[in-house]
């Protein structure tokens, strides 16, 4: 976020008054902030990329989620959340994950996190045959993953 991004963003939250673009008159808001990021904001702030001030406004409630690769045991459980959003979507039935399949992608590197997870997800689903289910060989040739 840019330095005057930021600036604004506390002014607002300080505040709890906005401008739109281009507009004169200042509107009252009453908001609550959840934010997200995947930078190390105390490194941020000593480089002077971030505000200090306003990292303290935001961190009321930290909390901190750890990587993909440090909670391996929740892979399975996401594989299979969205196997049933993606099939869904793609209007497939229900697609079986082998066990060999399920494996190779819990020891996969997922520097993508969740989001590179859901789209080797998605990308499997779509290249499974009617009818077939998620094998070790799909996950192999079309996983994209690296361990």
């Amino acid at each position: 976020m840019s330095p005057s991004a930021q600036a604004k963003v506390l002014r607002a939250l300080q505040e709890n008054r906005i401008s739109r673009v281009g507009g004169e008159k200042e509107i009252e808001v009453d908001v609550r902030v959840i934010a997200a990021t995947n930078k190390d904001l105390r490194t941020e702030i000593a480089a002077g990329n971030f505000r200090e001030d306003l990292y303290h406004r935001l961190a009321v409630i930290p909390v901190h989620v750890p990587a993909l690769n440090d909670r391996r045991d929740d892979v399975p459980l996401l594989v299979t959340h969205f196997l049933k959003i993606i099939c869904e979507q793609h209007g497939k039935v229900h697609i079986e994950v082998k066990d060999e399949a399920m494996s190779l992608l819990r020891k996969a590197n997922w520097t993508g996190n969740i989001r590179e997870l859901r789209n080797v997800v998605e990308r499997l689903v779509i290249l499974t045959p009617k009818g077939g289910s998620i094998d070790g060989v799909l996950v192999r040739r079309y996983g994209g993953l690296s361990t």
